[in-house]
């Protein structure tokens, strides 16, 4: 399974104790170290389309008024940790956050 996160994330940080926890081999990537390339962020705005962005930070109320307006692939291009997360890719099903409904698909699954 892949993780998308960022290494400093909280949430990324006990999702990914609950997994390695349950023996699920997770590889973790950090979007801030290693970001999404075109063809990876065109499949996850494909699944989540604008819930992708995390609009509640205050990296996002510091973008400008045109990034704001723009597509979520270049809000999240011009500044990776826009993204909300963890995102998970299991086989072909995508997950994105770590609520109860993800967490049971994910270490019950």
């Amino acid at each position: 399974m892949m993780m998308y996160g960022i290494s400093t994330c909280a949430i990324c940080q006990k999702a990914r104790k609950a997994l390695e926890a349950e023996r699920k081999d997770v590889i973790f990537r950090d979007i801030r170290a290693d970001p999404l390339d075109e063809g990876e962020l065109a499949e996850l705005i494909a699944e989540f389309g604008d819930r992708l962005v995390d609009r509640t930070t205050n990296d996002y109320r510091a973008l400008s008024t045109w990034l704001k307006n723009s597509e979520a692939e270049a809000q999240i291009s011009s500044q990776p940790k826009l993204m909300a997360r963890p995102v998970f890719r299991d086989q072909d099903a995508f997950y994105l956050g770590w609520d109860d409904a993800v967490q049971k698909a994910l270490l019950e699954g």
